[in-house]
């Protein structure tokens, strides 16, 4: 019996999630993606795009999973996780290994799972990071002129609250805003299965 971590939605979305960002990787060199979680989609992501430097991180308590999928995988530009929490003022901010910067993140269904709090401080960090010309991409629910896109969005986050009042689907409007005040232009917003989005910027 394997020990590592698995997700059945990181094995149904991970090729849709490709096929969207296949397009916009060709140029890219060395990415971040925030909130790995199990580590599956590093590892997928890091064997489909061999030339670039993929750097998972999370929580620390994520990140023996994610090494467990990073050592099965055993590819030279999949890196070691490293732990990243955001954190609110006074103490804002992503830490990280002085001097890293990278020229795209990477984050899936964190979101929702973030106060709004915390998503306002991640925005507020990630320029800090990131080049100019970085490209971020978000996957995740998010409703639209504050509607639900679908019931079964309706009951995720009717759970997610339950469970944490703090967490829910995010009002896409209100994050494409909290980009563009943290210096990101919107490059696109792609439907994706089980009514789920791709949200694309550039930074600068």
């Amino acid at each position: 019996m394997s020990s590592k971590p698995y997700s059945e939605a990181c094995e149904r979305n991970r090729e849709p999630i490709a096929a969207a960002l296949d397009p916009w990787m060709g140029d890219r060199h060395r990415v971040l993606e925030i909130g790995s979680g199990t580590g599956q989609h590093a590892a997928f992501f890091a064997e489909r795009w061999p030339w670039l430097r993929w750097q998972p991180s999370d929580h620390p308590d994520h990140l023996p999973g994610i090494q467990a999928w990073r050592a099965e995988a055993a590819l030279l530009n999949l890196l070691p996780p490293v732990a990243l929490q955001v954190e609110l003022p006074p103490a804002a901010g992503l830490s990280l290994p002085e001097g890293s910067t990278f020229d795209a993140a990477f984050t899936a269904n964190t979101l929702h799972i973030m106060s709004w709090e915390h998503v306002q401080a991640l925005f507020a960090a990630l320029p800090a990071l990131l080049r100019h010309g970085a490209l971020l991409a978000v996957y995740g629910p998010f409703n639209y002129g504050g509607r639900y896109t679908s019931d079964s969005n309706a009951q995720f986050d009717s759970w997610l609250k339950a469970r944490d009042p703090r967490s829910g689907i995010r009002d896409s409007e209100a994050v494409q805003a909290l980009a563009a005040d943290n210096g990101f232009t919107r490059l696109g917003d792609v439907a994706m299965p089980s009514n789920n989005r791709l949200l694309l910027w550039r930074l600068g």
